[in-house]
Formats: structure tokens, sequence, C-alpha cells
């Protein structure tokens, strides 16, 4: 490989090379560790190795992708498609040869080891009182001496018996009424969608008693994963949760760089509103196949997400929100057909609820927290933590409720890091460093076994150890500070100064060496230094962001700390404040919150006051805009060390005392990353 060869980026690992003209796809794949399944040996027949190319400018990668980046369809992938179709603007991996630079996404389908998307429903007690329900009504037969047609004695019978104003019909309803009205005898079940203010609609109408069930999908948008929770919405009761991970990846792991996207590229937005319209009838189709009940009973869903990723949906151009002062289109909620949004598998008169956004940059994910964990009706001063790709936080009691996001980048789902990968079985999340030894022991998604308990090599022989996922490397640099192998400005010691062979030696800085499967043919998994560069700055950016509303609030501590999001279940306390991800704080008072957005999205699925209440809420959240606010890069600056360069951290000293140290062999404290300085020439 030379400097001129094509530079190939695969997503959503975030992995590259260059790699010689010709070279095909699933070669470039494999040579780079990237998961991409293949059981045919090549040959085009399992189809297992399907990859979507994407093309245009990216200015996150530096690239610009030509539209002949990929060699011309083969008869082999002709002939694939024509016996068993493959989706528009797939290629197979191992027939698809690269010509250019190229950025190729890898579809969980494609992916040997699938992701574990961790947004499962947490257990909420909701009150019930859903926009969707069924009625049954007894309507009057028609009568020579009354001219009043069917659907008009049916609206009387429904504000007869339940006070409902029923508004008018979609066409293929009223062409459904007259044949179902009689079937039924006149007696006939009505599927009615009341909304908080406006006319009830219709959804559907059954002949006789029908006692449903009805279904309704409350999904968090995020973005990197997508998650639903399909629910009863009679009971509450979740009978699935699935997700996916979002197939905008490819145009941009970071939300800025979508935005870039769009601008760079004409019809960006509508390639990535297409993106994620395609994923959620996916979604929908795989979460109600999971529940083995029929998509077209889900009548209603619920939506919340980031405002980027809002304005996708709804197929608006983001370029608005790249650029000071981030208007949204809307901030107001919105209630649609979902057909508008794309959704045809599910019931064709399913409506749509998005919650509101708070700000340009706070999103209806923070509105969905704010619901969920409801700060503005805590004594205590709590502060909430979505923690993600961009991460929502929230600041506030009784008294007043602060928010801002925060633009923490992927590294803490996993992407740029040297071996980091998705949560998917095989990937190290927990790690332990013995502070003598400086030996690790690690658990890996699949396995309930450390790697230092008996029977741990048969019980991931099928897995394997593929990579570190985002709460292993949290863990792992928190270990690693702790143990004395990192030191308060990030930089790792050499083996003389660690006392540890694991500490090699990485060009001019070194690595941890966490496992070692090159012997059979598994890959070797280390924490660089440019590992540790990228957790200390999508942390700086969390920690900063909470500091900024602290500052607006006149507060150096909180009473609570609620971590939420994807990982708020999966990451340690101990460890992320180790890191100074979060602010000091009684560890019993650091709890995790689930899948928070998700969470609210549930309750605004299934409480239509709760609806109106978020709608308030939203309203009265003081809005902080780091993108503007001057000392947001102070504090940055500040968190860059571990845990912080000034801010004291009385708990956290009390239960963990760190090692005072400093590897950078230049003097001074090592805030250089122990890089050589220039001397100047006279």
């Amino acid at each position: 490989m030379s400097a001129q060869d094509p530079l190939v980026i695969f997503t959503p690992s975030g992995k590259r090379g260059r790699f010689p003209t010709g070279t095909p796809v699933l070669t470039a794949a494999r040579q780079l560790g990237v998961d991409l399944d293949s059981v045919c040996g090549g040959r085009g027949i399992c189809s297992k190795c399907q990859v979507a190319p994407a093309f245009g400018e990216f200015s996150k990668h530096g690239v610009t992708v030509a539209k002949d980046a990929l060699s011309e369809w083969n008869a082999v992938e002709a002939r694939y498609d024509e016996k068993r179709g493959l989706k528009p603007g797939r290629r197979l991996g191992c027939q698809a040869t690269i010509q250019s630079d190229i950025v190729i996404d890898v579809p969980p389908e494609s992916q040997v080891h699938r992701q574990v998307v961790r947004k499962a429903a947490t257990e909420r007690v909701i009150e019930m009182d859903p926009a969707t329900r069924l009625l049954l009504v007894d309507v009057a037969e028609p009568d020579m001496h009354d001219p009043s047609g069917d659907l008009q004695r049916l609206k009387a019978a429904l504000h007869a018996a339940w006070q409902v104003e029923l508004g008018d019909l979609p066409l293929p309803l009223l062409a459904k009424l007259q044949p179902v009205l009689r079937k039924g005898g006149w007696q006939v079940t009505c599927a009615i969608f009341q909304p908080a203010d406006g006319p009830v609609q219709l959804l559907d109408i059954w002949p006789g008693y029908f006692e449903g069930p009805l279904y309704g999908l409350a999904i968090d948008l995020g973005s990197t994963t997508m998650a639903a929770h399909l629910c009863d919405l009679a009971t509450g009761t979740v009978l699935a949760s699935s997700g996916l991970m979002n197939p905008q990846i490819r145009f941009g792991e970071d939300l800025m760089s979508r935005v870039s996207y769009a601008m760079m590229n004409p019809g960006g937005d509508a390639e990535m509103t297409t993106a994620v319209r395609e994923a959620l009838n996916q979604l929908a189709g795989e979460i109600a196949q999971e529940a083995e009940i029929d998509p077209r009973l889900i009548v209603e869903t619920v939506f919340v997400c980031n405002p980027v990723m809002h304005h996708l949906l709804l197929g608006i151009d983001p370029v608005e929100l790249g650029q000071a002062p981030f208007a949204l289109a809307t901030s107001d909620s919105l209630s649609l057909f979902a057909s508008e949004l794309g959704m045809d598998a599910i019931h064709p008169q399913a409506r749509s609820y998005i919650l509101p956004c708070i700000a340009g940059h706070v999103g209806a994910d923070a509105a969905a927290v704010a619901l969920s964990e409801a700060p503005g009706e805590q004594d205590d001063l709590t502060l909430v933590i979505d923690v993600g790709t961009n991460a929502e936080i929230l600041l506030g009691n009784r008294s007043r409720v602060l928010a801002c996001s925060s633009p923490t980048g992927p590294a803490f789902e996993g992407a740029q890091i040297s071996s980091g990968q998705r949560a998917a079985p095989g990937a190290i999340e927990r790690i332990e460093i013995d502070p003598e030894t400086k030996a690790p022991r690690f658990r890996v998604i699949g396995c309930d076994l450390w790697s230092d308990d008996p029977g741990f090599d048969a019980a991931t022989a099928v897995t394997g150890i593929t990579g570190i996922c985002g709460s292993g490397i949290i863990e792992a640099v928190a270990e690693m500070r702790m143990t004395g192998l990192l030191d308060a400005s990030g930089l790792i010691g050499s083996a003389e100064q660690t006392g540890t062979s694991r500490c090699e030696a990485d060009g001019r800085t070194h690595s941890y060496l966490v496992h070692d499967g090159s012997a059979d043919g598994g890959p070797r998994i280390t924490v660089t230094q440019g590992d540790i560069r990228a957790i200390q700055l999508a942390k700086s950016a969390l920690y900063a962001g909470a500091r900024l509303l602290m500052d607006e609030m006149g507060v150096d501590t909180v009473d609570r700390v609620v971590l939420a999001g994807a990982f708020g279940a999966h990451i340690s306390p101990k460890h992320a404040m180790v890191l100074g991800m979060i602010p000091d704080a009684p560890l019993n008072k650091v709890t995790s919150a689930g899948n928070a957005a998700g969470t609210g999205a549930r309750i605004a699925l299934l409480n239509r006051a709760s609806r109106k209440e978020i709608e308030t809420v939203v309203r009265q959240i003081t809005k902080v805009e780091t993108a503007i606010e001057p000392r947001f890069q102070e504090h940055f600056v500040a968190a860059n060390a571990l845990p912080h360069a000034s801010d004291p951290f009385p708990n956290l000293s009390a239960l963990v005392p760190l090692p005072d140290l400093s590897f950078n062999t230049g003097g001074g404290d090592g805030s250089d990353g122990g890089r050589r300085r220039r001397r100047r020439r006279g």
C-alpha cells in the first residue's frame, strides 16, 4: 500500500486504510478487521457481504467520493439481483472492487457480530390514558324517512354513547364504512384517535365487537442507534423492544457531519431522510415479527430525537441547524399521519406524535428525558446527562431547569477507538486492572464469566474476543489511571515507568495491551495514546457542558447525578468520575435511569395528558448554548486532565486515591502528550 492508493473508510466502525486499485471490498474489510460476513468464499452466492457505498463530499473524513469509486456491476451481482434481489444502493463486497477513495457502510445484517442495541424498556408505572382507543357503538339503521348518511349516523352514535365529536373520514375509511356496518348488523368497533385539542379521528372500523389489541411504537431515534418499544395501548405492556443502527452513519458519525453532508451535496438531506425512513419501516416490521403480531395493528407512533434527526425525519433540510443562530423549522410538537413520514409498514391511518424541541441544539429527546426524570419536580439539585454521540444535559430543581447539548462525538460508542466496536457479542464491556501486576481481567458481551474464570475460553469460543465497546473503553481508561499506567494529563507510561511489559512502544507514544489473540488468529486489543485522546475529548465536552449549566445556576456542586441513555445502565459511576465525565458527587447519589428518552416516549404514547405537560414544561426550560458560550472552551480545556485540572473531587478522593505522577520525560505536567518541543532556530 502507498499514499497514492485509494483510501477506504468503513462505517460504522470508522476503520480505514489504503488499498491498491482493484482490491475487492471484502478483502479490504478483512485486512482492516471490519466485521463483514461471508460464508461462500467470495463467490457471490451467500449475499452475506452486502455493503452500501456512499458518494459525495465527506468533510468529516476529508474525502470526496466519486460515483465510479467502485467497479461497475458485474455478471455475478446482476445474476444475484435477478434471482434474489439486492436492496437499492447495495453491492456485494466480494464482487465490487475499489477504484478510488470510498466510504462504505456495513449494514447490521452483513455484520457477523450484530450490535446489541442497549435501549431496553425501563420498568415504569405509567397512568394509562392513551390517545388511541377502541369504542363499541350501535348505529341507527337507515330509514326511508331519514335522509342522513351512514357516516352521519355513526357520528351521532359516537356522540350519544361516548361524547365523541368525530371529524372527517379519510376516503379509504369512508369507502369501507358501509360494508362494515352491514356485516356487523349495525354494531361496530371504532379505533379512534383523540388528541388533546381538535376533533377526534377515526383510524379504523370493524364489524361487531373487536377486542383488539391495538399497539403503539415509542421510538427513540438517535444519531447512532434507533430503538423502539412496542406497547399494548390498552395495558401499557411492552411486548418487545428492538433496535437498529441508524443508517445515516455512512453520511457522518456525528450530527454536524451530516449537516455538512447536506450542505456539500445537493439532495444530501433527501438521501438521509430516505435512509432513516427505510430503516424505521424495517424496525417496525422486525419488532412486529418478534412480538408475533400483525404490523397493521400498530396504529400510533411517538418519536423523540435530536434537532438534526428531527428535521431529517420530517424531510427538512437541517442546514440552518449548522450555523448560528441554529434556527429550528419548528419547535412545537407535531401530530401527523405516520404515512407522511414514509411509514408504510404499519396501519395506513396510523398517527405519529413528535415531542417538542427545546431549542436548536436541544431536541425532543431532551424533552423526553425531562418528561421521564422531571428534574423540575425535585428538591435536590439534579444533573441529568443523556450520554451519546450528542449528549443532552439537564440541571435543575423546583426553582429552575437549565438545558444544553454537548458534542461528545462517537468515542463513547466505541467508534474512533483503535480496537473499538459497537456493543456486540465478543466485545469487551467490563475491565479491571490489578494494581500490583498491572494485568487486566475483563468480561465480554454474551458471557457472564470474567476472563480469568474457569471456562471463559470455552464460553467465548463462538463469539471470540473481537474488540472493546463504549463501556469497556471508559472502564479501561479509568482503570489505567487508577493503577498508575496513565498520568493525570492522559499520557501512557513506558514499560520502565509503569513496571509492566504490557505498556508497549507505539511510535513516539505507548499503548497498553489488553488482550492478545493473535496466536489463534484473533486481534490484539490495545488502548493506544490516540484512544486516550479520543476519550479525553469526549469526556471534556460532556463535563464542560455540565459545568456551564452549574455556572449558570451559580453552584459548584450538585446533589444528584442521573446517567441516562444507551450507556446509562452500563457505565460504572466510579469509573465515570475517575475519568471526570461527571462532576464530583457522593457515589451513592449517582444513579442510572436507563433509556430515559425512550421512557419519555412511552409516557407520551400511553398518556395524553403528558403531551400537554411536556409542551408546557419545555417552554419553561432555560437553554444554554454551548456553541457560542466562551466559558465552554475554558471548561473544556481544564476538563482534559483526568479527572480535572482544577476542580476538586473530594468525594472521589476519599474513595479512590489517584496516583500523583507524570510520564512527560520532557518535564512539566505532561499536558503536551509527551511530544518533543521543537527548538527555535536562532
